[in-house]
């Protein structure tokens, strides 16, 4: 099934080109202008490996055999996303039972698989940007992976010192640079990097970004298992709460409805880096500077996914009615996760701004899910702080943190990047 340039209509691609590209010409991204028919009865009968296999086959078309597909989920989906009550009419989908306890974890190693596919015998560097969970997941996908160099930029200091330590301790092929800016910074180097073709060129450079086609198509299959959990008669009614940074959540969510899962409507929760909910009201795409917040790891004020929520629009395989977009404050952020904690349900902030967006709008009769994106032990000091008691340290974390963190510090000049790049193994 092709993909098309959403900036450059004229370029199309296949899945594994899309994989190995990452981004088209002028910073377009890949998206399917067609959408495949699934008998969703049918796949929400399936256990998750299993249907998120075909579900995968039905979006990558015939480029990969069915068995090809299959043994890429089985080796990537090898942990739950199980769906917690927290009370009678919502639950979390707890998306952060993988190795570095977060959903990108799932799009992380279905892109490692992928990759593996796409590159061939070329030597491969992925250059990406994370505001937190990104990062963890996509070195801890491709460490040790032969051909494979990973740079990675992140805000210095403005990612919670857990989160950090679960990828900059890791060392080898997998390079980490602390960015003297904020996340929307680091994600303009990227684009910096994408624009220079000769540098692209020389030495093969891919992103591993949820603007990566395979992240995106990865996280779809997770809003199926969650609709799966639930009993019949609450499919019908199901209205689900993303926490929402750069978009790419969202758009998956977005894709399961168009794919004819059966979600009444989906939020996109978002912290006061505000600009959705304010275009949402107004029309007006107006990105301020972003503000740094509890829930950081959503600081972005100029989301680079959200030209494929357009794309759903403008297909009409999604309605404007199928999108709310709220924003919740710092004090309503602490104040749902104490009111998580009430109910017997430790939370994080990111999580706990999809629940007060899903509590404002659930109506009767409804049944929210909204999304668990991190295991709350990933920002430790804040959760203790706000919940005022301590939390364990799953083995994951324990781990690392006592390790030494192996970053370099470089200014938010493309210069800079440059030359950490040049400094690896050319393709």
């Amino acid at each position: 099934m092709p993909l098309t340039n959403l900036k450059v209509p004229a370029e199309q691609v296949s899945f594994l080109q899309a994989v190995r590209q990452g981004l088209g010409q002028q910073q377009g991204l890949f998206f399917p202008t067609v959408w495949p028919k699934l008998d969703v009865e049918q796949l929400l009968a399936m256990p998750l490996v299993e249907r998120s296999s075909a579900i995968l086959h039905a979006l990558i078309g015939d480029e990969l055999p069915a068995e090809a597909v299959a043994q890429m989920v089985e080796q990537a989906f090898t942990f739950a996303a199980p769906v917690v009550p927290v009370d009678e009419q919502l639950a979390c989908l707890e998306l952060f039972h993988g190795p570095t306890l977060a959903f990108k974890d799932f799009g992380g190693r279905f892109m490692a698989q992928a990759l593996a596919k796409a590159q061939g015998q070329r030597r491969t560097t992925i250059v990406t940007a994370t505001s937190g969970d990104t990062g963890a997941a996509v070195a801890h996908a491709f460490y040790r992976q032969a051909g494979v160099n990973v740079v990675i930029l992140f805000p210095k200091g403005k990612i919670s010192s857990l989160q950090e330590k679960l990828f900059t301790t890791l060392g080898e092929n997998i390079h980490t640079l602390a960015v003297e800016g904020d996340f929307d910074q680091c994600q303009a180097l990227v684009k910096q990097v994408f624009d220079n073709r000769a540098l692209v060129s020389e030495y093969n450079i891919n992103s591993a970004n949820s603007i990566n086609i395979s992240r995106l198509f990865a996280q779809i299959c997770y809003y199926f298992e969650a609709v799966a959990q639930l009993p019949a008669e609450k499919r019908q009614q199901v209205v689900v709460a993303v926490p929402s940074g750069n978009f790419g959540n969202l758009t998956a969510g977005l894709i399961a409805k168009a794919l004819g899962l059966p979600i009444k409507r989906l939020i996109a929760a978002t912290n006061l880096n505000d600009t959705v909910p304010r275009y949402w009201r107004d029309g007006q795409w107006l990105p301020n500077k972003t503000v740094a917040t509890l829930s950081n790891a959503m600081d972005v004020s100029a989301p680079n996914n959200w030209p494929r929520v357009e794309a759903l629009l403008a297909q009409g395989v999604i309605q404007r009615s199928d999108i709310e977009a709220v924003v919740v404050d710092e004090d309503d952020t602490q104040l749902g996760m104490r009111q998580l904690a009430q109910q017997g349900y430790t939370s994080e902030p990111h999580a706990a701004v999809a629940y007060k967006a899903l509590k404002r709008s659930l109506q009767a009769g409804e049944y929210g899910i909204f999304l668990g994106t991190a295991h709350p032990a990933k920002f430790k000091e804040q959760v203790e702080n706000i919940l005022g008691t301590p939390i364990a340290l799953p083995a994951a974390l324990a781990a690392c943190a006592a390790e030494p963190g192996l970053s370099k510090d470089i200014p938010a000049e493309f210069s800079a990047l440059e030359q950490a790049i040049r400094q690896l193994e050319p393709a």
